[in-house]
């Protein structure tokens, strides 16, 4: 079975984006690390402008991930600069009584979403 990351990539693969892995596992700290704390991917498109940021994760873990970015003041600068942040939700899907499949689930987080935030920065 893929990780949510591995199918990140092959989703963003198929959308024509240009993709790296930008997390690392830190050995002396036993984490693994985002870039700038909120990133596992990141992604370009000649015909878009900008970078595309994604954290990836399992659709139950999404409100989670998106609170912990939020409050990052990185978030903002990378916002800011003009660059795009999506968290990718990886899980089952389909209905009752039905074979589920793995699908992904969106959330693109915006200036607008940080600027609604009363605590920050």
């Amino acid at each position: 079975m893929n990780s949510p990351t591995q199918r990140s990539l092959e989703l963003l693969r198929e959308q024509g984006y240009t993709v790296a892995i930008v997390e690392h596992w830190n050995q002396f700290a036993g984490v693994r690390q985002d870039l700038f704390g909120f990133l596992d991917i990141v992604a370009i498109k000649e015909s878009e402008r900008g970078v595309l940021g994604v954290q990836t994760t399992s659709t139950n873990n999404i409100s989670a991930r998106l609170g912990k970015s939020l409050v990052l003041k990185n978030l903002k600068i990378w916002l800011s600069a003009g660059n795009r942040y999506i968290i990718h939700g990886w899980g089952l899907k389909g209905k009752k009584g039905e074979r589920k499949l793995m699908a992904c689930t969106q959330k693109e987080v915006t200036l607008k979403d940080l600027s609604a935030m009363k605590f920050y920065f």
